[in-house]
């Protein structure tokens, strides 16, 4: 009798598919309105993360994804580089960092879809029980669209990247039009434009390095993609100017609109877009961006819920996880069991960091949690890459400029910035309501990822050591 096949996933992604997923997970408008609470400053800062954050990650996820195009992405490359446990380590905190990444976008959709029946404002709205409702529908949907395969839930992503752009250029357009008519809200010189280092100004740097993250999500679907070696690179190519305008656009049409002491990270986006159509008489406009934003993150929310599944199915598969997580819908061939285990996790992240706390202080948590949980795993990609670009050339495999000291220059620098992104996250903000509550929340859910993913995983190898192998017939 021949063994039973593991469960595998139908290739189906080509160029046009990755690219618009790497711009759907790896920009938005939400981080343009953190980043114009800084200031005009934030411009240059956005470029500094650029440089430090976005061109490092995008080497070596190219490399990598050319070099071992294996489903799994960070967890395959860290377990070839450092091991099983390295492996399923990275492979845990990508994944389980997404659940307040996801509490977090989720707050923003419902935010923002408070604009649609009132131009005037959002607080009225604003109560804890609407955004935790509003976060669980949202969720359900997305599970139910990638329940149906990538292919059924690629018409939200692709409508979400496009009402990205069209968000971005109606937020763009109301600035210019404000600022030839009434000038601009936020004086933006050479002046202004110098980065401040005071304490206050440099902690929501680590936001900024976090939101240059994302396209490399693309990896752990390399078995649905076709030709990953070559469309990966590609699509990073096709990807990477867009992702830097959305941001750099979006965030200087926010600072000409509203003065950064007027600006939330919670509602920045949509007030700029309220005062600006407000001033012109064009208030029919507040539902249309607040569409257009609503439209944005929940594709985000469907891209990135049906990427990192992928990571407890293929954990899953290595027996590190019960083995229901390689489960796949017997119609649709999705993983299912991996699904809706994400989404009642992220669910549960939602109302443990509303706990005791205002809803933008709530959020303002859920983003440091986000922030820190998400950035772990880059260490040993980062350290992957140096280690991995030792090793002998494969078929296929992408010539980078400079080779593999391209590659170890390329990893030193995002394991530097890394480092210095998740140390400033751990800092409260200023405005925060209960900054020691704020701090407790982030070390012990920090605590709570490393450790809950060590006892997983001991407890996997305990189930795979004692697993009888069947007696050949």
């Amino acid at each position: 009798m021949s063994a039973p096949q593991a469960p595998s996933l139908k290739r189906s992604l080509g160029l046009r598919d990755v690219a618009l997923f790497m711009v759907t997970a790896g920009c938005t408008l939400q981080w343009a309105a953190t980043a114009a609470t800084a200031g005009p400053s934030s411009l240059i800062v956005w470029v500094i993360g650029a440089l430090s954050m976005f061109l490092p990650l995008a080497i070596c996820v190219v490399f990598l994804s050319s070099r071992h195009p294996d489903h799994g992405g960070l967890y395959v490359w860290s377990k070839l580089a450092f091991g099983p446990f390295v492996g399923f380590m990275t492979g845990w905190t990508y994944w389980i960092a997404n659940l307040p990444f996801f509490s977090s976008m989720l707050y923003f959709i419902a935010g923002s879809a408070l604009f649609f029946r009132s131009s005037g404002g959002a607080s009225a709205g604003a109560s804890p029980l609407y955004f935790i409702s509003f976060s669980i529908v949202a969720l359900i949907l997305a599970v139910v669209l990638n329940l149906r395969g990538l292919n059924e839930a690629q018409w939200l992503t692709r409508w979400g990247a496009h009402a990205r752009w069209i968000g971005t250029l109606v937020l763009a357009v109301l600035a210019l039009a404000v600022v030839r008519h009434f000038g601009a809200a936020t004086r933006i010189d050479r002046a202004t434009l110098v980065p401040g280092f005071h304490l206050a100004d440099i902690v929501f740097w680590s936001t900024i390095a976090f939101a240059w993250t994302g396209p490399e999500a693309a990896s752990f679907m390399a078995g649905e993609i076709r030709d990953p070696q070559r469309t990966v690179p590609r699509a990073f190519a096709i990807a990477a100017p867009l992702i830097a305008g959305v941001y750099l656009l979006s965030t200087t049409s926010v600072l000409v609109s509203i003065p950064p002491s007027q600006t939330n990270a919670l509602y920045g986006v949509m007030d700029a877009i309220r005062s600006d159509a407000a001033r012109l008489g064009m208030l029919w406009l507040v539902p249309v961006g607040a569409a257009c934003l609503v439209l944005d993150r929940l594709g985000s929310v469907c891209a990135w819920l049906g990427a990192v599944a992928r990571i407890p199915f293929v954990a899953g598969l290595d027996h590190y996880l019960p083995r229901r997580f390689a489960h796949l819908h017997p119609r649709y061939g999705s993983p299912s069991v991996a699904l809706w285990t994400q989404a009642a996790l992220a669910a549960a992240f939602t109302v443990l960091g509303q706990a005791g706390q205002t809803v933008r202080s709530a959020y303002d948590v859920l983003i440091a949690m986000m922030v820190i949980a998400t950035l772990l795993p880059f260490l040993p990609l980062f350290a992957s890459a140096i280690r991995l670009a030792f090793g002998p050339p494969v078929a296929g495999e992408v010539r980078l400029p400079g080779g593999r000291i391209t590659v170890v220059a390329a990893g030193s620098v995002g394991l530097a910035t890394t480092l210095g992104a998740m140390g400033l996250a751990f800092v409260p903000s200023a405005d925060q309501d209960h900054p020691t509550l704020a701090v407790l929340k982030v070390v012990a859910m920090t605590l709570l990822v490393l450790l809950g993913g060590a006892a997983i995983y001991r407890s996997g190898r305990a189930r795979a050591a004692t697993r009888v192998a069947p007696v050949p017939p």
